[in-house]
């Protein structure tokens, strides 16, 4: 292991403390008190960073460090996917080659277009694609949804790119296809498993014959045979039509997820600001959204082999392989047994590079996916394990076989997708609508925010529902840009609605200018941007501890409970039955419709893919044979979330009690020692100040004394008075009398205590005429008068001028006293302490003034609190109960 097991703190730096836990009345939102955090390691994994590469984190700069040129680079070599030609083999025998030119076209101009936002944010932000799309309108849990769908992509595309390689070596060495599969799977785990690091060089070593390999064959056959272009291009097939335009633009939109595996790359480009404006750009467009300027060459280059190797007498069903097109093309030049030679090399060389970055992209999906459902990493090893076995089977399932179908379908929820996040990127953010940076942690957003899951949930039920036909076959046809365009527009319009603030679930905070901070789990250092302050522990921790935090159920995002007298009504509920079950029941019918609209959609895949399954009886004896499983699954998953959140709760509960018992023991102790020990040092204390006192008085009446003896006396009345003061502190805390309640006119009361203090002229007084008050007068005025006293001195610590308001609130049942300052507000540790005895910030305090507050108020029945602390200032409360 190389996680340390014990944790080290250090002070926080001052920054905005709004969010920090305070300390509060009985009835409001009282903060856990700072439970000890358990200490979490890590397998060495885990802690690897060459091997997990901040998967579930932003790149911090030291990470960072390979050249823009190697990025791009790096990124370009994830394109070699052989499926490009594949798609546009197969588009050509279905549409023809002009509808497939034009859709070629158009599908990348639009991919450009809505890609370049997305690399731009990723790369500026250096996030990869989940922890984006959380920050762009989706939330901490919404953007699950798009994991998956982005999961499901890498998935796909490996196993589609793993049927090409095994069909190669078929063709090659006779290699049956369910070895090849394994081959193909495992030859990629040596280079995914070491990440960015192993990546980069086995792209930088396979680009120039990869490049060289896949330009040869077109080369020889514009050498040698010119006309092959023009043949292809006078090509018959299909009549051109929207028909045939919009389905060859639909299954080209699911490239468009592509810009996901090359942000995994761009999130590592070093600073803008550490090189030209013109280096930046070019690495960012040239491995983001530039990529489809090779990808749609490749899918032209792979309707012009299909054509080439079909007009040669090669048959449609072998020339729609990679192995076989290519095959065909470098036999131009060679002869056939050195042709299939160099065409299996070729085929290997750009599979294993593709899906090096399949396996790469995949895993990241997945340790973020799989973190949110069940808030348990055990590394992105696991999970690349997982991504090739999934794969492998798919590849026995005989997905390659389904290619266009399967695309098409995927390619709805993928537009409704990148249509919410592109409204986010490109429209909301420049419009100010939507926060300027990326926040990707968990402490700071909603778990679902409408504006991404709103815009993605209304395009892709569009999407996918006109693709099923409901509409006609025109709409069916152009089913995923439909997606994509309502998603947008759904996504702005709630985003114009809903705000920049309606992205945040509590205010982020600032750690300053301080460049590491360490987490209180861990214990390790990262970047302020990777950190969060945790309410529920009181310290800071990193973005991954937040996310795997199982205790505190999101308790920092929260919002204060709203106290409430039952009702007539309310109190004649029977008791017996739980006060949830309606919820309850809503959740089984709510997870009863998802599972069976899920079933529905598994049918309706299966019956475009697949025959027989078209007779309306199986179809109703299939749903309703599987409503009452359905029924039974939903009511164990519903059953199950509930059990497991009692027993959460449960334990939130005994934790709480716990450690305010802890607290209130310690605090009890250091309060009988102060008592035992005041008595005592002021009795021992008072004789000497008294013949000082008098000595001095003695020396003062002296005619001789001089300029700067008098200064001497003076100084020694200060010092005589400040030891006075803090005797009378510690014989007022050791003292247990009861209080001498009296009904004072608040308003009269107040300004007459005010009347001798220094700091009267600085105080708005805003009391209502006539309000009185049951209190002991005595204690209360020494409470308010300290308050005062901690206000002026924080205005004049922040060098300001001290305005300070004393105002009182009148609640039922309940008088709340606040004192206001201006001054630079209380970072969250020293609010957390402000109460604790002998705990003070001033050089000449004592640390018993806001403990004495808090026991003149609970003398009274009520409590003393951190009302709120910020840049602008700090408002203290007590509050005083009427008297029965």
């Amino acid at each position: 292991m190389t996680i340390r097991t014990e944790a080290s703190r250090t002070p926080l730096p001052a920054g905005d403390a709004t969010d920090a836990p305070s300390l509060a009345m009985p009835g409001a939102a009282t903060p856990l008190p700072g439970f000890e955090p358990v200490r979490r390691s890590y397998q060495s994994w885990v802690a690897d960073e060459t091997v997990e590469d901040y998967a579930l984190r932003y790149a911090p700069v030291n990470h960072r460090r390979w050249s823009p040129f190697v990025i791009a680079n790096t990124a370009l070599g994830g394109i070699s996917f052989l499926a490009l030609e594949a798609i546009g083999a197969a588009l050509t025998l279905s549409w023809g080659v002009l509808a497939t030119m034009i859709a070629v076209l158009l599908a990348s101009i639009f991919i450009f277009i809505t890609s370049l936002p997305i690399a731009y944010h990723a790369a500026r932000s250096n996030v990869d694609m989940d922890l984006l799309t959380r920050g762009a309108g989706f939330g901490y849990i919404g953007s699950s949804i798009t994991s998956l769908v982005y999961t499901s992509y890498t998935i796909i595309f490996f196993a589609l790119e793993g049927v090409i390689i095994a069909q190669a070596l078929l063709v090659s060495i006779n290699l049956p296809l369910h070895y090849g599969y394994l081959v193909s799977t495992l030859f990629i785990l040596p280079f995914a498993v070491r990440g960015m690091t192993a990546i980069s060089r086995f792209q930088m070593v396979t680009q120039i014959p990869w490049i060289v390999l896949g330009l040869l064959p077109f080369v020889v056959i514009a050498l040698s045979d010119p006309q092959a272009v023009v043949r292809w291009q006078a090509s018959s097939g299909p009549e051109l039509g929207w028909l045939s335009l919009g389905a060859a633009i639909s299954v080209l939109c699911a490239l468009s997820l592509q810009i996901g595996e090359q942000v995994d790359y761009l999130r590592f480009l070093p600073p803008r600001e550490s090189m030209t404006g013109l280096r930046w750009w070019g690495a960012m467009i040239l491995a983001g959204p530039g990529w489809i300027l090779i990808g749609g060459a490749k899918v032209l280059m792979g309707s012009f082999l299909v054509t080439l190797a079909i007009n040669d007498g090669m048959s449609p069903e072998f020339a729609v392989e990679p192995i076989g097109m290519f095959w065909q093309a470098f036999q131009h030049a060679f002869g056939p047994g050195l042709a299939l030679a160099l065409a299996t090399i070729y085929i290997l060389l750009a599979q294993v590079k593709i899906n090096v970055t399949n396996a790469y992209a995949g895993s990241l999906a997945q340790s973020n996916l799989f973190l949110r459902l069940t808030r348990y990493h055990p590394g992105r090893l696991v999970w690349l394990l997982f991504h090739v076995t999934i794969s492998c089977a798919l590849m026995l399932l005989g997905v390659f076989s389904t290619l266009e179908a399967v695309l098409a379908i995927y390619s709805n929820l993928a537009l409704a997708w990148l249509g919410a996040l592109f409204a986010d990127l490109a429209i909301l953010k420049p419009l100010g609508r939507s926060p300027r940076h990326i926040e990707f942690k968990r402490a700071y957003l909603p778990a679902f925010n409408p504006v991404g899951c709103g815009g993605m949930a209304l395009g892709g039920l569009v999407g996918v529902s006109l693709y099923l036909g409901i509409a006609g076959p025109f709409l069916q046809a152009w089913s995923p840009p439909i997606a994509f365009l309502i998603a947008m527009l759904s996504a702005v319009v709630i985003g114009s609605l809903r705000g920049p603030a309606g992205y945040f679930a509590r205010t982020p905070y600032d750690f300053g200018h301080a460049a590491d901070c360490l987490c209180a789990i861990c214990t390790h250092g990262y970047e302020n941007r990777d950190m969060v302050y945790c309410t529920f522990y009181e310290r800071p921790i990193c973005s991954l501890c937040c996310s795997l935090e199982p205790h505190c159920r999101d308790y920092c995002k929260r919002p204060p409970p709203v106290a409430m007298q039952p009702s007539g009504l309310e109190s004649l509920r029977l008791h017996r039955v739980s006060p949830q079950i309606w919820q309850r029941i809503w959740q089984i019918a709510a997870v009863f419709v998802a599972l069976l609209v899920g079933l529905g959609c598994l049918y309706l895949i299966a019956r475009y893919l697949a025959s027989g399954l078209h007779d309306p009886a199986l179809v109703r004896h299939f749903f309703l044979g599987s409503a009452p499983l359905l029924a039974l699954i939903a009511i164990w998953i519903v059953m199950a979330n509930e059990r497991r959140r009692l027993t959460e709760d449960d334990l939130l509960r005994a934790l709480t009690r716990l450690s305010i018992t802890q607290r209130e023991l310690a605090l009890n102790q250091r309060l009988a020692a102060v008592g035992e020990v005041a008595a005592t040092i002021s009795h021992e204390l008072r004789n000497p100040l008294g013949t000082i006192t008098s000595s001095v008085e003695v020396l003062s009446r002296d005619p001789g004394l001089g300029p700067d003896s008098e200064e001497d006396v003076a100084r020694i009345r200060r010092n005589i008075r400040r030891c006075s003061r803090i005797i009378d502190i510690l014989l007022d805390f050791a003292r247990q009398g009861e209080n001498e309640i009296v009904s004072v006119d608040l308003r009269e009361w107040l300004l007459a205590s005010l009347s001798d203090h220094s700091a009267r002229h600085h105080v708005r007084l805003d009391v209502p005429m006539g309000m009185r008050l049951a209190c002991d007068p005595s204690r209360l005025q020494f409470a308010i008068l300290n308050l005062i006293d901690n206000a002026a001195h924080a205005a004049e610590s922040a060098r300001r001028s001290p305005s300070i308001a004393l105002s009182v609130i009148r609640r039922p049942d309940v008088t709340v006293i606040e004192v206001a300052d201006n001054g630079a507000g209380m970072p969250p540790d020293l609010r957390a302490r402000a109460f604790d005895p002998l705990f003070t910030t001033k050089g000449a305090g004592v640390g018993l003034g806001l403990p004495l507050v808090r026991r003149v108020a609970q003398m009274h029945g009520g409590e003393a609190w951190v009302e709120r602390s910020g840049p602008d200032g700090t408002a203290m409360r007590l509050s005083i109960p009427d008297a029965p």
